[in-house]
């Protein structure tokens, strides 16, 4: 006599779309320490036009990245009714544990599941910054690639200095 086999239901993560200038990204909610409102950064001498520069954040001096700049895909600056996202860095580096990214809004809760999430167009193609392009139910998102991100921030720094 065999035993049917259970089907493990899909595995759920939270996640949040965030809109920036001409795009939506899509992120892990645990990756988001804080969303603020925007507030004009430090400049940083002789940084990219991406970083737009310092934001203080509890006690922190957070690297602001213009993420539509970082890409190329529009000109993005920040304004009224700009958010600020603090996000957890994921490299390790003590001294800048966070970043942040300029957004366009309030991130949106999403519900992310093998059946909802598909992956779109050919990843051959991708923007710097970018690791993949999905569709999540009706919604065209990118997947930053937060690593590529945090390096070009640490080698922007560290020319500026």
């Amino acid at each position: 006599m065999s035993v049917p086999m259970q089907t493990a239901p899909d595995q759920i993560i939270r996640g949040v779309l965030i809109q920036v200038a001409n795009a939506r990204l899509l992120l892990p909610n645990a990756a988001i320490a804080e969303v603020l409102s925007y507030a004009d950064p430090e400049p940083i001498a002789d940084a990219p036009d991406w970083l737009l520069g310092r934001t203080r954040w509890r006690g922190w001096q957070v690297p602001l990245v213009a993420f539509s700049r970082f890409t190329g895909i529009a000109d993005e600056k920040g304004g009224l009714g700009s958010k600020v996202i603090v996000l957890k860095a994921l490299g390790g580096d003590a001294k800048r544990p966070f970043f942040a990214l300029l957004t366009q809004g309030f991130p949106r809760l999403v519900t992310v599941t093998e059946t909802t999430l598909s992956a779109e167009g050919d990843d051959t193609e991708l923007l710097e910054g970018v690791l993949s392009r999905v569709r999540l139910n009706d919604d065209d998102a990118l997947v930053p690639d937060l690593a590529v991100i945090e390096e070009q921030i640490a080698a922007a720094l560290a020319a500026a200095a």
